[in-house]
């Protein structure tokens, strides 16, 4: 998708609950997925007077989609919520990346007429409903697995650190400041816009639970590596044959924590926001999907990002900001140096090694963040993008409109 022909689909509001820790007792484990979604539609109808006559439908990214994440999520939370009954629903699975998916699918609808507002995202409860709990045929079918060259994720990532010569001190650094610039965002309340409180059985969760602020580089190098899997390697070596030998420097520290969230944005037409008086916060450029070899799996989000880029007629160089799912450290220290990106400009509050991947919400969760930043620096162009499994991903460009510096010649 890119943004002409055509009409302009416009980001109005981006809404987020806090990310839990994926497992018993973390601060969202007792909601179940239909509660966390319901939460945010209601707190966006708050927020947009209006919206519940004028919006069409509710696209929900999901990966897991099964138990209480089964039977068209979207459309049951729509209905759990009190939304009219006209407005539709439906859940789609791009693995890692279904919640940008989802918005991108919106704006397409939007961009072509066929509908005036959505509400789009994902959610995720890695408490209750657990990865590979659907038993899909791509891991739990042998025949499926060995013929489709299944491995574990975070082998994959292993295996790009191997073929990309990163060392494991590279890796702890980028994860230790991933925690330290989550921790200072966090202090300093840039995430308040887009966070909706979520209340729970001791209290209310107001903010993400999984980051650490004290971790250090010095006092991850310890950890031992998680990803070592016989039989991914030989996957491996049939698709690397001169991989040589595989270097596991992947460990819990340097890989994404599974989290409980769901994030929603409000994409709609210049009619919609004139017909109910709001102001749009940016328009969405481009968007574009890729997949690569599914063996390395991981590196698909920066062919993603040069199509999306390509798509807007920009470069990487006009990005102000750029939100990249920190799907273990080798990817990202890939993206930056093969799109000649800085640490300045990349992941500046964080990622989700530090506050957690809630699969199917953490593409919608980076394109409210990105946009919140842009806003506070007054950017103009920012890039979110975000790899997922079997060599799936996404990116998408937008222009801030409101408070940017750039937009204005300042």
């Amino acid at each position: 998708m890119s943004a002409a022909p055509g009409m302009d689909a416009w980001i109005y509001d981006t809404l987020r609950t806090p990310r839990g820790k994926g497992r018993k007792g973390g601060g969202l484990s007792t909601a179940r997925p239909v509660d966390l979604v319901s939460h945010l539609l209601l707190a966006a109808l708050t927020r947009t007077q209006g919206l519940e006559f004028a919006l069409d439908d509710v696209l929900l990214g999901c990966v897991t989609q099964c138990g209480e994440q089964g039977a068209n999520l979207a459309k049951i939370a729509a209905l759990y919520a009190g939304l009219p009954h006209r407005v539709s629903g439906a859940t789609l699975n791009r693995f890692c990346a279904s919640g940008l998916e989802a918005v991108s699918m919106a704006a397409a609808r939007v961009h072509t007429g066929m509908e005036d507002a959505v509400m789009a995202g994902g959610v995720e409860s890695m408490s209750r409903v657990p990865i590979y709990s659907d038993q899909g045929a791509w891991f739990a079918d042998k025949d499926v697995a060995k013929k489709t060259g299944f491995v574990q994720m975070g082998f994959a990532a292993d295996l790009v650190a191997t073929l990309e010569g990163f060392e494991r001190e590279e890796l702890d650094a980028l994860a230790a400041r991933s925690h330290q610039r989550a921790a200072k965002a966090m202090a300093a309340g840039y995430f308040k816009k887009s966070i909706v409180p979520f209340s729970h059985d001791e209290g209310v969760l107001q903010h993400d639970e999984l980051v650490r602020a004290q971790t250090t580089q010095q006092g991850i190098s310890e950890f031992d590596a998680l990803f070592a899997d016989e039989q991914s390697e030989l996957v491996a070596l049939k698709a690397y044959p001169d991989l040589g030998v595989m270097r596991h420097v992947h460990h819990r520290a340097n890989s994404p924590s599974l989290a409980d969230g769901a994030g929603l944005v409000l994409v709609g037409s210049e009619r919609f926001g004139q017909e109910l008086g709001k102001a749009p916060r940016a328009r969405i450029l481009s968007a574009a999907s890729a997949s690569v070899e599914p063996v390395v799996m991981l590196t698909a989000s920066q062919s993603a990002a040069s199509v999306a880029l390509a798509r807007a007629g920009l470069k990487m160089s006009d990005m102000d900001l750029v939100e990249l799912n920190e799907a273990f450290a080798a990817p990202v220290l890939k993206f930056m140096r093969d799109l000649e990106v800085s640490p300045e400009r990349l992941n500046v509050n964080g990622g989700t090694i530090a506050a957690g991947h809630a699969m199917g919400a953490t593409g919608a969760i980076l394109l409210g963040v990105l946009l919140d930043e842009l806003e506070r620096r007054g950017g103009r162009y920012g890039l979110v993008a975000i790899s997922g499994g079997a060599g799936l991903g996404s990116a998408m460009v937008i222009e801030c409109v409101q408070g940017s510096r750039r937009a204005h010649g300042l």
